[in-house]
């Protein structure tokens, strides 16, 4: 058996074609990567005494542009940076924007383009926020003509706060300013350009919404239906769900294609949006079904709205299909109530129980709506 230096040695050692030895005493031999011989790196090994230690060896790559192989192809490997002329980007922060920092609407950013803003729960505030230990009309937001912005508390039930000490008249509100609404909502003053408020609400609507119909996700309706539940008993007010369905679904894409099957749910989606209020919620559930959560609703007032929403479906006249022709589709619906569940009864109950009024309305001929059992 041979030592290590034996090991090291068989290491080393690779049979090649014999070469010359230049001037300098280097043996230059090509490697075989698939490449034509001319193109191919080589390694380059300087001779020595036998008794010697070998030399580092060092592989030479040709400065030339591989021509065959998958390198052959003009890619980034090969190709050269394009010449341009560059002018740098003036970036003026001059967009005031609120960014919501916790609660449901983490994430969410408003942009402060008026002179005058309201903020709070109430359907009339100019920015509307989703929290009800703040009151309807809580603060306000005003832009002086000198570009400063100062923020007053409108006499509200749990106070504003500005990095952590309570408004008392008016304030102003500096970059990075951390505005607290009420004891739970966070909110971030900054002033911003185009470009980074831009992205801010395309992250936001990422997390938020369905990428084909701009509806809420499965997730935000999730979180918004605890959050609805708790606010419906805590206040003991109503709150109505709408479970609804485009019958035959599938027999618009196989007639007419996935494409037009895109275009009806995007079309239908927006014509619900418009039938509702801000402070409901329409999301997409999954496939063609969709779900209308409508607060302060009974479950009559809430039927009433899914019959306005089964006409507008019934009469819309879509053009997705290929060849010019317009399409035509109907819904089915289930209406359920929290009040008709059990003091323990949760999100996913609300929505087995109008599931199951859809299924009846299904069973019983489609394009109709089911609000009892």
């Amino acid at each position: 058996m041979g030592g290590k230096k034996e090991e090291d040695d068989l290491l080393r050692t690779a049979e090649v074609a014999a070469a010359p030895i230049d001037e300098s005493g280097h043996v230059t031999v090509p490697i075989d990567i698939g490449a034509s011989v001319e193109h191919a790196p080589r390694i380059s090994i300087k001779s020595h005494d036998p008794g010697s230690e070998p030399p580092p060896t060092t592989l030479r790559v040709p400065g030339t542009t591989v021509e065959e192989g998958w390198l052959g192809e003009d890619t980034s490997l090969t190709r050269s940076t394009e010449k341009t002329i560059s002018v740098p980007t003036h970036v003026t922060s001059d967009r005031a924007t609120l960014t919501v920092l916790t609660g449901l609407n983490a994430g969410q950013v408003f942009a402060l383009d008026g002179i005058d803003h309201i903020i709070g729960r109430g359907t009339e505030a100019d920015l509307w926020l989703e929290d009800p230990a703040i009151s309807r009309l809580h603060t306000r937001i005003v832009r002086r003509p000198d570009g400063r912005y100062l923020l007053e508390d409108l006499g509200s039930t749990n106070g504003t706060f500005v990095g952590g000490r309570k408004v008392e008249g008016r304030v102003d509100l500096q970059n990075g300013d951390r505005v607290q609404i009420g004891p739970n909502l966070m909110l971030r003053f900054a002033l911003t350009d185009d470009a980074e408020e831009e992205l801010q609400r395309r992250l936001y609507e990422s997390s938020t919404r369905d990428a084909l119909t701009r509806a809420f996700n499965r997730k935000y309706l999730a979180e918004r239906l605890v959050a609805e539940i708790a606010h419906a008993r805590r206040h003991k007010t109503q709150l109505s769900i709408l479970m609804l369905d485009l019958d035959r679904f599938k027999h618009v894409n196989d007639a007419h294609g996935h494409l037009a099957g895109d275009m009806v749910l995007r079309v239908v989606a927006s014509h619900l949006a418009r039938l509702i209020r801000i402070e409901d919620v329409l999301a997409r559930y999954g496939g063609e079904e969709f779900v209308i959560l409508v607060r302060s609703t009974s479950r009559d007032d809430a039927a009433k709205l899914a019959e306005r929403v089964r006409t507008t479906v019934e009469r819309l006249e879509i053009a997705a299909a290929a060849d010019g022709a317009t399409l035509s589709v109907t819904t089915s619906i289930g209406v359920a109530s929290l009040a008709e569940l059990g003091p323990e009864a949760g999100g996913n109950d609300l929505i087995a129980a109008a599931d199951a009024r859809l299924y009846r309305a299904k069973i019983d001929g489609r394009n109709r709506i089911c609000k009892d059992d």
